[in-house]
Parts: structure tokens; sequence; C-alpha cells
């Protein structure tokens, strides 16, 4: 038999936003794929339909944009295996429901939930297995005329698969090995709905894998427990030979170790859980997104790349591309990956180094001219270019550098205590005079000029350095003075260092 093309699926529910923890299983799908010359699948599970919500799905596949994470075929990008949407696929799954039931291996049940309810108090930890589906209301327990009839009173049902008891079941995990349970622990499914006619997860996955051909199903670890069944699906259909690999993924942890990284962790910690911002079409409420607080999607994806598995060697900034060929899912921890949001912010500020200045700067641009209308392009590059390597953040710049753009209109006193000193008022009325006699006012050139004038005083450099800065800046942050006061321009370093010994 000849290889199989590898083929693997992203396959979320639109019931909200996406979770960082489904970015991270999407991309390492997408490693996978690329790595094996395959197929990266985008599948719409949407049987549940009390949980859908309206926008969900067009969020998700915006996620992956911005990401770079791409897809080829499925939802929105078409393919031979459509439609690539769960509830378009009724009357396939209905198809694969008699398949089962006519074999023998599934039954209806009929069993409402208030009598479902009434059992579970009566029977500690009930289970719908082998020791209590014959003392239930479905097609074992009745014959065939009184299920006809009530279906045919449409009465609502269920079917469920027939688990026999006493099978050890195999998982065959590209990270855990062989996964052994015994079928005894797993109770008879939920395969179908007649309220809705649609399936249930276990059922839909398993049919939609086989028919779109997947090789591989890569997800978290919480779908593990699920895995036996899926496995015995796959034999109940007879499809053993095209049963795909399965790799569970480790889950992200809270940033302190301990349990399931969630949204409330975020909001108590302060860093997003989701890729974008999120408007609940539902309660309204607005939860923030990566994108929208400024990180970078490489950045995105180089943390999250490194959350479960790392390629064996010290160096940390990987690309998309670089990333594919280097990529070993079996090499992926079975412990959970704690999620370090401040590790998150150094692979943001790592990416900015990585920038030009003239890429930081457009992306500043319209921040500056918020507050200065009309700032040129050049002057903003410029301000880049000297303090971009001293942020996380593109949003930091503005705080960092106003002074460039905007003289100060207040001194900050904690400075002026520590750094103004009793001649300072005296040092900077000459300092002022020096400069006035610069004609070329380049950084170079002031630098020899001034620092010449420091040493026939015999003044202390810091102290002289010290003053200037709260006159031009009006605290002690910034570049290198000669850096500052070249920018600003003679005409600007004098005005505000006349106004400065107005002021302070």
């Amino acid at each position: 038999m000849s290889e199989r093309r590898v083929r693997v699926r992203f396959a979320p529910s639109p019931t909200g936003a996406l979770h960082i923890g489904g970015v991270r299983t999407a991309l390492y799908n997408y490693l996978f794929a690329r790595q094996h010359g395959g197929d990266l699948v985008f599948r719409i599970e949407d049987t549940d339909s009390n949980r859908f919500v309206p926008g969900a799905e067009e969020y998700i596949i915006e996620s992956f944009r911005w990401l770079g994470i791409k897809f080829d075929e499925g939802v929105s990008f078409g393919g031979n295996h459509g439609p690539y949407r769960q509830s378009e696929r009724r009357d396939i799954y209905k198809t694969y429901v008699k398949q089962l039931l006519d074999a023998g291996k599934a039954y209806i049940a009929f069993d409402t939930p208030e009598e479902l309810e009434a059992k579970r108090k009566e029977t500690d930890n009930f289970q719908y297995d082998a020791r209590t589906r014959m003392q239930m209301r479905n097609s074992l327990t009745m014959s065939k005329e009184e299920v006809e009839a009530l279906i045919a009173g449409g009465n609502q049902y269920v079917v469920r698969f027939l688990i026999e008891p006493g099978v050890a079941v195999h998982v065959d995990d590209l990270i855990r090995g062989d996964v052994r349970i015994m079928s005894d622990i797993l109770d008879d499914k939920v395969l179908y709905k007649s309220a809705d006619e649609l399936p249930t997860y276990h059922l839909a996955n398993i049919v939609d894998d086989h028919l779109m051909e997947i090789t591989h199903v890569i997800r978290g670890e919480e779908w593990l427990p699920s895995a036996p069944l899926h496995v015995l699906l796959y034999r109940a259909f007879g499809w053993e030979d095209t049963m795909p690999r399965f790799a569970h993924l480790p889950l992200l942890l809270k940033p302190e170790g301990k349990g399931k990284l969630s949204k409330r962790d975020g909001d108590r910690l302060g860093f997003p859980v989701f890729p974008l911002e999120w408007h609940d079409p539902k309660t309204g409420e607005v939860s923030s997104g990566y994108r929208e607080s400024g990180y970078f999607p490489e950045a995105i994806v180089n943390f999250l790349a490194l959350l479960g598995w790392n390629p064996g060697t010290e160096q940390e900034l990987f690309s998309l591309d670089e990333l594919v060929p280097l990529f070993d899912i079996t090499k992926c921890s079975k412990a959970g990956a704690r999620f370090d949001y401040q590790k998150c912010i150094w692979f943001n500020h790592e990416y900015i180094l990585k920038k030009t200045p003239e890429e930081i700067a457009a992306l500043f641009a319209p921040i500056v001219r918020e507050h200065v209308p009309g700032e040129t392009t050049e002057r903003i590059t410029e301000v880049t270019r000297m303090m971009k390597d001293r942020v996380s953040f593109v949003s930091e710049l503005w705080p960092l550098c106003s002074f460039f753009f905007e003289a100060p209109s207040t001194y900050d006193e904690k400075t002026r205590k520590k750094r103004w000193k009793e001649d300072s008022p005296a040092q900077m009325a000459e300092l002022i005079a020096v400069l006035e006699g610069i004609d070329d006012f380049s950084m170079e050139n002031q630098e020899r000029v001034v620092e010449q004038w420091i040493e026939e005083k015999d003044y202390k450099l810091g102290n002289i350095m010290n003053a200037w800065r709260l006159m031009l800046v009006g605290e002690g942050k910034g570049p290198g003075m000669f850096d500052i006061s070249a920018f600003l321009g003679k005409e600007e370093t004098i005005k505000r260092m006349k106004k400065a010994l107005e002021c302070i």
C-alpha cells in the first residue's frame, strides 16, 4: 500500500473567541503539515446549535489571517472534501448513523432528561453502559413495533454507541506512546440527536476525519479521554486501515504552573488569552487581544511554538518558515506547559529589535500625529531609530519620547531635587551662550565644543549633562544629550533652556 499524503485538520467550534491554546494547536498542525508536504484543513464543528455565537467563525478566520497561519482547504478556503461546516453535512451523518444501527453497533434510546436525572440520583456514579442499558427505555429493551410507534409519534430520541465491555483499546499516540484502556470504563456515548437532526461531536468527528482523509489528529490533551471511543468507532465502521495517528498536546497551564490557563488568569495578571480583541455579542463584554495590545504576530507564533516543544538548541528566535523543518511532534512534552506571559513580552521586544526603524516608525506615526498633527515621517523615523530598542511595544514609545515632539510643560520634582545644583542656573546660562555661538549644530560638533567648554571651566560633566537634560526633557530620561539637542535643533534647544531657567 502506498504512503498516504499527510492531511491534518484544525476544527474549532464557533462558540466564542479563539483561545490561545487553540492557536497553538492550529500552529502545531500547520508545522506538521508543512514539514511533511501535506495539507491543513479548516473545519467548523457547529453541531451544538445551542452554543453557536454569531461572528465567531469570522473571528477565528481573521485570527489566523493575522497570525500568518495559512490553510489549504476548508471553510472559506474551498477544496474537494466539502462541505467543511458540519451543520451542512446532516444527510452525510444520517447515512452513517443508519449503518451503525443496521449493523447492531448502535441503538435508539428514548430516555427523557428527567428519567436520566432520576437514575443518577438513584444510582451512585451512574453511567449508561453494559451494566445499566437493559434497565432503560431503548431499542434493546423494547420491541421493534414499540420503537417504530414512538418514532412515528414524534417522540424525541438519541442514538447511542453500543460499547462491549472487556475490550482492551489501544491508542497509538505520537507523544504519549501506546495508551491502553479497557472499554468497561466507557459509557454508551450519544452519537445522534433527533431533536436537531445533528450528530454529536464524536460521530461527526470520526466521519469527517475519514471522508476528508485525515491522516493525523493533533489536538489538545483534554481530548485524550475521547480517543479510545474514537478508535472503537473506527473499528465499528471497518475503517481500521485509515485510522489516523493521534497526538495529544500538553495543556497550557496558568503562569504559576498549576491548573489550566483560563481567561480569568489573563484578567487577573493583565495579559490577553485571545489572539484578537473579542466583543461578546451576548454580554457586550470586551476582552483584550494580542493584536490590539500591540504584539507582533511573529512574536506570538514564536512564543507559542516553544510552549511544550523546543528544538533542543539554545536558539529562541524562529520565523514560521524556520520552525517548519525543525518541528518534531514526537519531541513534544507530555507535561503541561506553563504560560509565561512575561516571556511573551520579551519575544515582542526581540521582534522590535529585529524590525527596521522605518517599519516601527510606520506604526508609531499615527500615535505621534494624534498629539502633533503634521509631524514628518522623517523626524518620527529618526526618533524611532534612537528609541525603539528601549521598548517592548510600539505604544510605549510616546510616553518615553514625547519630549522630542513637545517641549516639557513641567519639570519632575524628584529629578530637580537630585540633579539641579546650586550653581546649575549660572552654568546653564553659560551653556546657552556657548550653544548660541555654534554655527554647525551637528551632534559631533556640539559634543566637541561643549566638552571643550566643560573641560576649560573644570565643571563636572555629569552635573552639566543632568541639568541640561532636565531643561530639555523635563525629567531624567532619554538618549545622549547631543542626540537630543541635534534633533531639536539650535533654536528649539535654546528656547527650551531659556524657558526652563525661568521655571525651575
